[in-house]
């Protein structure tokens, strides 16, 4: 073993320095660590999972609190969302949760927004994707042409959460 792959973050990483700069290494090799998206709402997480199903397509896995003895203070709360995973034939995720009465609870946090991006094959997706999520959706930017070439978009669902849209031309 290198002593660059004992420093990697993770197992089976390969780390590589960058160009004699003395700058950080990258990864260039192995499985990479993911990055995804996990929304909190208050009690509207399996309605908004549901909506972003009917989006982006996929399968929705969700567990209660209920499901968990001792979970939630208030027996109305039972059926929240503790953990709702969205994966898409795309292979996107994308998490959710309710926040219980007993928990302190944020909104959707400003500056914070969801990219669903894309090269040429795949506008009939995004589009798709768009024309479901606008509805009751405010602060549309609607997804079209943009001046640098790509069609670009925005909204805020009615969920309160930040959407970009960007599909790159061939």
């Amino acid at each position: 073993m290198s002593a660059a792959d004992a420093r990697a973050p993770c197992p089976g990483l390969t780390m590589v320095p960058d160009a004699d700069d003395g700058g950080p290494e990258h990864l260039l090799e192995g499985t990479m660590a993911r990055l995804d998206p996990y929304l909190n709402f208050r009690t509207e997480a399996r309605e908004a999972l549901e909506l972003y199903r009917s989006a982006l397509g996929g399968e929705l896995d969700i567990s209660t609190f209920g499901a968990v003895p001792g979970m939630v203070e208030d027996p109305a709360e039972e059926d929240l969302v503790m953990h709702g995973q969205l994966e898409t034939p795309a292979g996107l995720t994308l998490m959710a949760a309710d926040t219980p009465s007993s928990m302190p609870y944020a909104a959707p946090t400003a500056g914070v927004t969801v990219a669903l991006t894309g090269v040429a094959e795949d506008m009939e997706y995004v589009r798709a994707a768009v024309a479901v999520l606008i509805e009751g959706a405010t602060d549309v930017l609607p997804f079209e042409l943009a001046p640098w070439g790509d069609h670009y978009g925005q909204l805020t669902d009615r969920y309160g959460v930040t959407w970009m849209f960007d599909v790159g031309t061939p």
